[in-house]
């Protein structure tokens, strides 16, 4: 999952001004999180990343790799947002939640439970759907045929 994770982040990193809408889809323990936490270290987020398991929304501002100063820690102001809609009671929590305002065309959203929040989510650029598979997981990707999920065919994995 760190591998693909840290593929999945270079590939994103291609489109620096254009966001995207991943769902994850799998069962408990799949490896949603884990993945989730790979791609936002590979696209420079540098603090704890914590599992929104409670609090629905983590934001994460990321860094501009491509700028001479990075090693600084430059912010490229683009954010990222980890949802886990495990626990929503209730799609239309997700507006009280203010769902819209972080959809702008720049921001990444990544998506645990997605089916949660059907009607109210946004739709997905991507669909990663994650299974147990000894002595690993599955992982199969799917790109929603929008063109920020172009980004897809440039994993190397």
């Amino acid at each position: 999952m760190l591998a693909l994770g840290d593929e999945m982040a270079k590939a994103l990193a291609v489109v620096p001004d254009s966001g995207c809408i991943i769902y994850l889809h799998g069962d408990l323990g799949a490896g949603k999180t884990t993945l989730t936490r790979a791609i936002l270290q590979g696209l420079g987020v540098n603090e704890r990343i914590k599992s929104p398991t409670y609090t629905l929304v983590e934001p994460y501002v990321l860094v501009n790799e491509s700028a001479d100063d990075s090693v600084d820690g430059d912010s490229s102001g683009r954010m990222a947002y980890h949802f886990d809609l495990y626990r929503l009671g209730d799609p239309e929590e997700l507006e009280y939640l203010g769902i819209r305002d972080y959809c702008s065309e720049s921001a990444i959203l990544l998506v645990e439970w997605p089916s949660r929040g059907e009607g109210v989510l946004p739709a997905a650029d991507v669909h990663l759907y994650l299974e147990y598979a000894e002595p690993g997981r599955l992982v199969r990707m799917e790109s929603a045929g929008s063109l920020r999920g172009q980004w897809l065919k440039n994993i190397q994995f």
